[in-house]
């Protein structure tokens, strides 16, 4: 079986090589890397192949399954959780396997989260360079104590779960909003509905699939009743944030803190180097220029162990293919 591996990193190659080198039938499977990402002007590295894995900013609508489809592939292996970037019934239509990661090490992503919120708030990040350049005035760097706040999480999945988790154990008070709550988060936190959340959080942490109820939740009204001055985080899907409307509210000071591991628009900037670069990405750059603003590229699931899981759980799916098996993985319409 060949299988062509889009938006390669070096990472990616350890790591899928390791879990390749392990599995019994590894003689039998070739892994083809290649740095570019999936769209219809790349299908034509695929030729050949039997399937394609592909990543988060990755391509996958009608034209490129149809592309991908005269070319060979028969089977999409997602490696991580979201698939808002495949057309599923343009899938299904022609016939293809679909299978993602559902979950891999939800830690791994919940304790970045609580990075970017202790960093912000205590301003670890613009301590650092000032003592680098032998400054160790405190102005400027004032926060405020985590324990006695209260955290709202929007979706109680997993990662959300693991989350409240670790805000609970800060002494938060947690409160959750998701329409299919987990049982588990009673033992953590309250469930209200997402007005109240907002209403009453200092800081809202983000974690949702991308899908039409959920892409710009956070938007010009939701951002209004906020509680004034409050933390937002966004671990999880950038479309979630209406991005230009959390830029208003920045300036307005209505939102006192943003920080994203994620951007709406990133599939131009994220896993590349673009040190050398020009930045066109005007709402980028903007976001950039405020001081209670952390930004970081997608990392949230980048842990050893993490990525362990994810290559691991890809090879699962890729024997549910072979063999014809039912695929707890698969993704259907």
């Amino acid at each position: 079986m060949k299988i062509a591996i889009f938006s390669t990193q070096a990472y990616d190659r350890r790591f899928l090589d390791e879990a390749l080198q392990a599995h019994p039938d590894s003689r039998h499977i070739e892994l083809v890397y290649q740095e570019a990402s999936l769209a219809l002007h790349t299908v034509a590295l695929a030729q050949g192949c039997d399937a394609v894995c592909a990543f988060v900013n990755d391509r996958l609508d009608a034209p490129v399954l149809e592309a991908l489809h005269q070319a060979g592939v028969r089977a999409v292996l997602m490696r991580c959780a979201g698939f808002n970037n495949v057309d599923i019934e343009a899938a299904q239509r022609l016939g293809f396997f679909v299978a993602r990661v559902p979950a891999y090490s939800p830690e791994a992503v919940a304790e970045h989260t609580l990075a970017l919120i202790l960093t912000l708030n205590r301003n670890t990040h613009r301590a650092y360079a000032r003592v680098r350049e032998g400054n160790f005035a405190l102005d400027g760097l004032l926060g405020s104590n985590l324990h006695g706040k209260t955290a709202g999480i929007v979706g109680t999945g997993k990662i959300g779960l693991a989350t409240a988790r670790i805000l609970n154990g800060f002494g938060c008070k947690v409160l959750g909003y998701d329409p299919a709550p987990a049982p588990e988060f009673a033992a953590l936190g309250t469930m209200v509905d997402l007005p109240t959340l907002l209403a009453k959080s200092d800081i809202v942490s983000l974690h949702c699939p991308l899908v039409d109820a959920t892409r710009h939740m956070i938007n010009r009204d939701s951002l209004a009743g906020m509680k004034r001055g409050a933390m937002l985080v966004n671990t999880s899907r950038g479309a979630l944030i209406d991005t230009p409307a959390v830029i208003a509210a920045l300036k307005s000071r209505q939102l006192g803190f943003l920080a994203i591991d994620v951007y709406e628009q990133e599939g131009s900037l994220f896993f590349h180097d673009r040190s050398g670069d020009i930045i066109e990405d005007d709402v980028f750059q903007r976001l950039m220029t405020f001081p209670n603003v952390l930004v970081t590229g997608h990392q949230g699931f980048f842990t050893v162990e993490a990525m362990r899981e994810i290559a691991e759980v890809t090879f699962g799916n890729i024997d549910c293919f072979v063999s014809g098996k039912h695929c707890a993985n698969e993704i259907l319409p």
